[in-house]
């Protein structure tokens, strides 16, 4: 098991907190991982990871604006994940990485994904655990991503529950109420009824987000289309909208890679029928007003997801997509060894199981 020390970066963007096994990286031959976190939460979620890669390998897990301890520089939403992409390119410079492997959670994946497009000579082998969607979070309709409304109402900072970001600016500990950060992360960060030893760092994690405007979840704008609202331009609800995020050119950078796609078939998050979706919402009828499927369909988001990797294998690129059954949104948390080993495989660039896909 490794050591893991946390200490600061300064870059010539922002100073960035990271927790990193070979500070210097003196005694790191095969390389470096950059493990990314998603949405509400932080490095701390990769604190068992860390110490669980295989030998040679450096992991380095940064605090991404507006989470944990880094500086928390306001997100332009306009620019999509480009903040946060432009982050690690210069966290990336600072350290001295020329070209990194990855881990990237949920809306991590978004900001990987971006800096592929844009730098694809400095992504190498790349893991998307739960991944967002390339077309967005809300507001699509089909595989394609095509908009359901010109404003992309239904995504946005409108669409976070302002209980919970309340809950999370109070600093809530308490499993008193369902929109309590420590129930959310029962109910939909894991499969509900996984039982973790280190509850309280994760929910330390999420209780890191800085909240308002400029963070979680961000703005929001008035629409005349349902249900109400639409994405504004700061924080990140708004960067994950459809107005601003589309990472379909992915399938354009078939140099990068290996990839290899992990998802849990209890996914409460990322999926087709998400519980975060407002188009399911509507369906199931727990948000009024849903104008029908013709109108606004539950997002197809693991069906997005396959279509773009499908494009990059057609270009050239290799990915692999792995379901895990009974597990929810962080498979690194519910199935740690067996996340451990399938990293392992893919970092050892095992070309017989991470193939072109058919």
């Amino acid at each position: 098991m490794g050591q893991v020390t946390e200490h600061d970066v300064e870059t010539s963007r922002a100073r960035i907190h990271v927790r990193d096994t070979d500070p210097g990286g003196a005694s790191s031959p095969a390389g470096t991982v950059l493990l990314v976190h998603g949405n509400c939460s932080s490095s701390a979620f990769f604190h068992r990871l860390l110490t669980a890669l295989p030998e040679g390998w450096r992991g380095v897990a940064p605090d991404l604006r507006g989470y944990g301890e880094t500086e928390p520089l306001p997100i332009d939403a306009t620019r999509g994940m480009r903040d946060f992409s432009d982050d690690l390119v210069a966290l990336m410079d600072a350290l001295g990485v020329g070209r990194a492997a990855f881990v990237a959670h949920s809306a991590g994946a978004g900001a990987v994904m971006q800096l592929a497009i844009d730098h694809p000579d400095r992504v190498g082998a790349l893991l998307l655990e739960a991944p967002a969607s390339p077309f967005g979070f809300g507001g699509t309709a089909d595989a394609e991503g095509t908009p359901v409304w010109p404003d992309h109402a239904g995504s946005g900072g409108g669409t976070a529950s302002p209980d919970f970001a309340a809950a999370i600016a109070a600093g809530d500990r308490s499993a008193d109420e369902p929109h309590s950060p420590r129930n959310v992360f029962r109910a939909l960060y894991v499969a509900p009824g996984t039982e973790l030893e280190d509850e309280e760092l994760l929910l330390d994690s999420v209780l890191s987000t800085r909240i308002g405007a400029d963070h979680y979840p961000g703005g929001t704008e008035p629409s005349e289309n349902w249900p109400g609202s639409g994405p504004g331009t700061t924080g990140i609800n708004n960067a994950l909208s459809p107005r601003y995020y589309n990472l379909s050119g992915f399938a354009d950078v078939p140099e990068v890679g290996p990839v290899l796609w992990v998802r849990g078939d209890a996914d409460a998050i990322v999926s087709d029928t998400s519980l975060l979706d407002l188009g399911h919402l509507g369906a199931v009828g727990a948000i009024p007003g849903w104008p029908g499927a013709d109108v606004y369909p539950p997002q197809p988001m693991v069906s997005q997801m396959r279509t773009v990797l499908d494009r990059f294998a057609a270009a050239g690129g290799r990915y692999e997509e792995v379901v895990l059954e009974g597990v929810g949104h962080s498979p690194h948390l519910e199935e740690p060894d067996r996340f451990a080993g399938l990293l392992a495989g893919l970092l050892a660039g095992d070309t017989e199981r991470v193939r072109p896909a058919s």
